[in-house]
């Protein structure tokens, strides 16, 4: 059942509601996320929240619903961001490839951002849980009668396995989609970056996918000949 769930997350992330989505996407939003919240959800569950037995269904599978649900949107956000910044930053990208950096030197400042722009939404979940919102499952304890302590320690184990889930799967995705838009000659490809709906000069109507591919490789291989012989004329 956790499985399935990760699948259709992974479905959910990398094709039904991605603006720029590339090859095998799907397996890297699905290993990213599964793996992330069923290392966290298990530690939490065992160690944490001391369910009797650890994959009790009544309680574990709650649980990582909302570790699921979380984990899910930091790591859509990651790997939009990554796409994103890679092909507004292509020609620094491309220069840094031509000037002898490695494929993690110049993608590390994009991913970077990547992660702390997708790390945002639960970390000012976790600063303001119990001073200005009360969470559902934490009220939902109280109001059912149980010990406000109880509810309270349950709720924090909760907000710090979302929190750590969610770094692990933005930190796994977004290196993961950078990697996979650079190859290991190392060469930008934003070839391989598919824009739903893309915008552009043929008339204001979205571009076919094979055409825009061809233009986006057609630049991107102008920009390194241009790069390497300015490299060539420097030595």
């Amino acid at each position: 059942m956790v499985v399935i769930l990760g699948g259709l997350a992974a479905l959910e992330v990398s094709g039904w509601k991605a603006k720029r989505t590339v090859k095998g996407m799907f397996w890297i939003a699905f290993f990213s996320i599964c793996g992330s919240s069923l290392c966290v959800g298990l530690t939490g569950a065992i160690f944490a929240m001391n369910f009797d037995p650890p994959l009790t269904a009544s309680k574990f599978v709650p649980t990582m619903g909302m570790v699921y649900g979380n984990t899910m949107v930091g790591a859509a956000l990651g790997m939009e961001s990554v796409l994103s910044l890679v092909d507004t930053r292509r020609d620094t990208v491309e220069a840094m490839l031509c000037f002898g950096a490695s494929r993690w030197e110049a993608l590390r400042p994009t991913v970077v951002e990547a992660a702390r722009t997708a790390m945002i939404p639960s970390i000012t979940a976790v600063s303001i849980t119990g001073l200005i919102s009360i969470p559902g499952m934490m009220s939902g304890q109280i109001l059912g009668g149980a010990d406000v302590m109880d509810a309270t320690r349950y709720q924090q184990v909760i907000m710090f396995m979302i929190a750590a889930s969610v770094a692990l799967g933005v930190v796994c995705a977004s290196v993961a989609v950078a990697f996979a838009v650079v190859d290991s000659k190392p060469m930008l490809r934003t070839e391989k970056i598919n824009t739903k709906g893309t915008a552009n000069s043929n008339g204001g109507k979205p571009m076919s996918g094979s055409r825009a591919v061809g233009l986006r490789s057609e630049r991107s291989l102008v920009r390194m000949k241009s790069w390497k012989a300015v490299a060539s004329s420097g030595e």
